[in-house]
């Protein structure tokens, strides 16, 4: 357990250190407040020093604020590439998220925040960090980010492809852009899903990944028999089996992990990873950013050997990466032909989030660009599985790959 110290009325004061993105502990913390200016609050912040707020509530988080408009005064123009630009504007949030951590609130035993005007937190604590341990502190920026997510938790998300509202978790990301869910609630089924139950085995997709659970609440909507949705986190699996329990879905959807696949095989697999390959600086980020593209090659390196005969994997995907210069589409296509798969269609939709049309943003020109796409992936014949699989990803094989997929690609555009 790391422990934060301090001097308070010349008393010496400890308490836990608690931070979602394992922030270190800090060096040296002052107690402040509403005295305080903005001035050497972001002074104090930069230099490392860790200012434990004793005042008002709301001052705190107008302080905040403040503090985080002279980091933006600093704020990066646009490079001379995409690619520049997102590292830029990468490195800028980390700075920014580093700065603005540095303001702190204290917790007590039972998760009160003991500040004039203060909401009160103990539910959304108790549903984010578990039963207390102790008196914590933790930044404030984070403990709004705690709240907000108890907000979301209680009155939820209205989701239009199921008519209803998906309740996300704290550390679980949240379906607020519809597009890809709504990819997935009209895209064709695969042919093999298409079973009499009476005379053949029940219809089976696998929901990888599942965050809240909302793509397995749409496929059982869509009358699959039976949707496995799995996660890595232990968050999400809890927040699926929630909304599963709400939805009356928890005998045909089962939820099951950590792990990428589960056991067996079935008709259509389905996987929304996260759509830029770079480094998440907190649980947050996780739905977003996928270091090396790890779960993208998990999923394509996989799909084969867990489809069904006719079976399709579906795998949904923003070309953001391709607009800022992360990925390439012939990389995408290389490691689709490279796991012995192969494209049998595409569909494409723009995004509808505010984000796309803010031509203040330095990623603008990227983001208003951007497609989401469902791909449809079929496993290719198995000599045909072998070859590629002895060949690699280099030389004739990756040349070989990009051509006949994107060849497909263009006979279905």
């Amino acid at each position: 357990m790391s422990t934060i110290r301090w001097t308070e009325d010349r008393t010496p004061q400890s308490a836990r250190w608690h931070s979602e993105n394992a922030t270190p502990l800090p060096k040296r913390t002052v107690a402040v407040g509403d005295r305080v200016k903005a001035a050497d609050a972001y002074r104090l912040a930069c230099e490392g020093t860790a200012l434990l707020w004793r005042g008002d509530f709301h001052n705190a988080r107008q302080l905040l604020r403040a503090i985080g408009r002279r980091i933006d005064r600093r704020a990066p123009g646009a490079g001379s590439s995409p690619s520049e630009s997102f590292h830029l504007h990468r490195r800028h949030s980390r700075h920014r998220a580093r700065v603005l951590g540095k303001l702190l609130v204290l917790l007590d035993d039972d998760y009160t925040l003991a500040l004039r005007r203060a909401p009160d937190v103990r539910r959304a604590c108790l549903e984010a960090y578990g039963p207390p341990k102790g008196p914590t502190a933790v930044s404030l920026r984070e403990l709004l980010g705690v709240i907000g997510a108890h907000q979301w938790r209680v009155k939820g998300i209205d989701v239009p492809a199921l008519g209803t509202r998906i309740h996300p978790h704290y550390g679980v990301f949240a379906p607020v852009r519809g597009e890809y869910v709504d990819l997935v609630a009209h895209a064709p089924l695969p042919s093999a899903t298409r079973r009499d139950p009476a005379t053949s085995t029940a219809s089976t997709a696998f929901d990888l990944g599942t965050g809240t659970g909302v793509l397995a609440a749409v496929l059982a909507g869509r009358g699959i028999s039976r949707v496995v949705a799995t996660d890595v986190s232990s968050r999400a699996l809890t927040c699926a089996r929630e909304n599963m329990d709400r939805l009356a879905l928890a005998d045909r959807v089962e939820v099951s992990g950590p792990a990428l696949f589960p056991e067996g095989r079935a008709d259509l697999v389905v996987c929304n990873p996260p759509w830029l390959p770079a480094r998440p600086t907190g649980p947050i980020e996780q739905g977003v950013y996928d270091p090396d593209s790890t779960m993208l090659r998990g999923f394509l390196s996989g799909l084969a050997g867990h489809l069904r005969p006719g079976g399709e994997g579906w795998l949904v995907l923003s070309d953001l990466a391709e607009h800022l210069g992360l990925r390439t589409r012939r990389q995408l296509l290389d490691a689709v032909h490279a796991a012995g798969l192969h494209v049998v269609g595409r569909m494409d939709t723009k995004p509808r989030h505010p984000r796309s049309q803010d031509a203040t943003d330095p990623l603008h020109a990227a983001r208003s660009a951007e497609t989401t796409s469902l791909w449809h992936l079929a496993a290719r014949p198995a000599s045909r599985a072998a070859a590629s699989a002895g060949r690699g990803v280099a030389g004739a094989g990756k040349a070989a790959g990009f051509e006949e997929v994107s060849e497909i690609c263009r006979r279905r555009a």
